[in-house]
């Protein structure tokens, strides 16, 4: 996807959310700002958002002096979001359709962003559990299903750190053993890392690599080149996240988009309102996707 105009308001606001997360010191706020708005005048609008993002993240890594700055606050997310893995299980265990309960639990996670919620407290994710849960879904749990069971070598791709609990929940109603997660090769905003996979028992469950970028989505041009060459050999990409769609939505592969639309750009690339809940299968998948409204999951759960 390419950036927008209206997109750059947001990636400055971003920029300033982000460097008063790590520091409370204006002097290093102005720098940051100042570099952002000197970087947005030359950006290449036929790039995508991570691509502007990347950059002013790494401005924040060397003037805050930390490769890591988001480390705390994505310990005590991930800790928050194991502490609550069991109730989210239950909802899959008394569902009648687990994978799409599990689907609507995943996207939920995506609400995990503190570049572009950075007040966001426990109990807004508590919130968008049970938005999720009976919201509409736009897409076709049905076809991603059948993809599934189709694919002989699956990557998922990760987005937040305690984001990925919640995937975690849609991994165990894949195939055993065709899974692959990838996460970020660095530190770069509260992103999930090879250390976020570990924490949180994802390594102990599956495969787990990294693409060898500290870009927030998935630029195919800046990750290594063993990360390209599994990914041109995957049969199926499932792709979480606004930054995977945004950096990923014009390659030509067979990939599942889940997300939460968290702004009316995305929104009307997507063509769908701000914060629907979204599976779209990619544009170049031998199936086109079907979009439909799902109901209510809580209305299809069995009793007791």
């Amino acid at each position: 996807m390419n950036t927008y105009f209206d997109c750059i308001p947001c990636l400055i606001q971003q920029a300033l959310n982000c460097v008063r997360l790590v520091t409370p010191d204006e002097a290093v706020h102005e720098l940051v700002l100042r570099d952002v708005l000197r970087a947005a005048t030359e950006m290449d609008f036929h790039q995508s958002p991570p691509a502007m993002a990347q950059h002013f993240h790494r401005r924040i890594r060397e003037l805050a002096g930390q490769s890591d700055p988001y480390r705390d606050v994505k310990d005590r997310f991930n800790r928050f979001a194991l502490d609550h893995y069991r109730d989210l299980l239950h909802w899959i265990e008394r569902s009648v359709s687990p994978m799409e309960t599990a689907v609507r639990l995943a996207i939920a996670g995506n609400v995990i962003d503190f570049g572009v919620h950075s007040g966001l407290t426990k109990g807004q994710v508590q919130d968008a559990v049970r938005h999720a849960l009976s919201a509409s879904l736009e897409g076709d749990v049905r076809s991603f299903s059948d993809a599934v069971r189709g694919a002989d070598d699956i990557l998922y791709l990760a987005d937040n750190a305690a984001e990925i609990v919640f995937d975690r929940l849609l991994i165990e109603q894949l195939p055993r053993g065709k899974v692959t997660l990838v996460v970020r090769g660095a530190p770069v905003s509260n992103d999930a890392t090879m250390v976020d996979a570990e924490d949180t028992g994802l390594t102990e469950l599956l495969g787990v690599i990294d693409n060898g970028s500290d870009a927030p989505g998935t630029i195919l041009d800046d990750c290594s080149e063993a990360f390209r060459k599994r990914f041109d050999r995957a049969d199926l990409i499932i792709a979480k996240g606004q930054g995977n769609y945004e950096s990923l939505s014009e390659v030509e592969k067979d990939i599942y988009f889940l997300l939460k639309a968290g702004c009316p750009v995305i929104a009307r690339d997507l063509g769908c309102e701000v914060g629907s809940l979204v599976l779209r299968r990619s544009k170049s998948a031998k199936t086109p996707a079907v979009s439909v409204g799902v109901t209510s999951t809580t209305a299809s759960l069995r009793n007791g």
